[in-house]
């Protein structure tokens, strides 16, 4: 299902105030492919994560602010054993105060700049390099800003991990940052959607409850609340999820394609097909709505319209059942009809 991971944040420029300020401080880089057309917020098959202490963090939803991508590292074949899971318990109160940090101090300007240089890194194994160096280097200094700045560092390197698809590793970051920085919800979210490429749906959703117990409001918490239960065939209580996400963040298109395939899945095909055409007013190149459209009129015997939408889908990953029943993962039902309608168009073909 399409979820959403987060980044933490570089320093914000009043933390240095002689210095050459960063470029925006909750800048997320964005890679939305094709067309120039109007898109929702993330594109199928692609990955970003954003995050930062509580006390600091706007939602991610904001439209100059923020990207909400698919989860595509490939899942393992075995679930997990290497990595203990310890449930998390946020704590926003013990959020470090960031006016007690020294702005002098060479070793925290130097931190800072590295962390700034990761996040805007050109390629994900360069990222990884350098939170790898400014943990390296400052892990074992004892200043007082050092649990903040080594904390963004480990869950910011636990994302770069998870695109690569080194979701162990990713796992065992993630717990470095949650024990260092319990004050911190982005990494328990983040941890959440590597448990749920591993299999560990019910482990995932006690990390989404923790981040929702402390940020009730946050969208990306309910959305990838729905994702897990998805997971679990609990169709019902992810509809719910999806819908609470959508409220809180209209904005949020891949929670509204979520709620549809959840709908269609349980058996309200009608007011299903209704999102599913609003959101393709709206985003016209959106591959997910597209395709789920085409199955959904298959499967109520409007082959013309199934054709129709067919033929207006530029994405080719929705062609390889594979990666829609492992990756995707649509429901059981959309996914019958859409590989039946495959079926119907390969008999054609040959």
């Amino acid at each position: 299902m399409i979820v959403n991971l987060r980044q933490i944040k570089p320093y914000p420029p009043t933390l240095f105030r002689s210095a050459q300020a960063p470029r925006s401080c909750c800048r997320i880089r964005s890679r939305r492919p094709g067309s120039r057309k109007a898109q929702p917020a993330c594109s199928a098959g692609e990955t970003d994560v954003a995050g930062e202490p509580f006390e600091n963090r706007r939602q991610t939803l904001n439209k100059a602010a923020a990207v909400l991508l698919i989860f595509a590292a490939q899942r393992v074949k075995s679930a997990s054993a290497e990595v203990e899971y310890v449930p998390a318990t946020i704590q926003p109160n013990l959020a470090p105060k960031q006016g007690t940090f020294d702005p002098t101090d060479e070793d925290l300007r130097d931190a800072a700049a590295l962390l700034q240089r990761a996040l805007n890194a050109e390629e994900v194994q360069q990222e990884e390099a350098l939170l790898t160096e400014l943990i390296t280097k400052y892990e074992s200094n004892k200043s007082n800003w050092v649990p903040d700045v080594v904390g963004r560092a480990y869950g910011n390197r636990g994302n770069a991990r998870s695109r690569q698809g080194k979701l162990e590793e990713s796992l065992a970051d993630y717990n470095t940052a949650i024990r260092i920085c319990p004050w911190s919800g982005d990494p328990v979210l983040n941890r959440g959607v590597v448990l749920e490429a591993l299999g560990q749906f019910e482990d995932a959703l006690t990390d989404y409850r923790a981040v929702l117990a402390v940020q009730p409001q946050d969208p990306a918490g309910w959305n990838n609340l729905g994702n897990a239960s998805a997971g679990l065939g609990r169709w019902k209580d992810a509809k719910e999820f999806y819908g609470k996400a959508a409220s809180l963040a209209p904005e949020f298109a891949f929670s509204v394609a979520n709620k549809a395939v959840a709908m269609f899945q349980l058996g309200e095909t009608n007011e299903s097909m209704r999102e599913m055409r609003a959101l393709l007013r709206r985003y016209p190149d959106f591959p997910d709505m597209r395709a789920a459209l085409a199955a959904a009129d298959w499967s109520i015997g409007k082959l013309g319209d199934a054709e129709s939408n067919y033929q207006r889908l530029n994405d080719p990953r929705y062609r390889d059942r594979d990666w829609l029943k492992v990756n995707r993962r649509w429901p059981p039902k959309l996914l019958s009809a859409w590989e039946a309608f495959l079926d119907i168009k390969k008999v054609a073909v040959s």
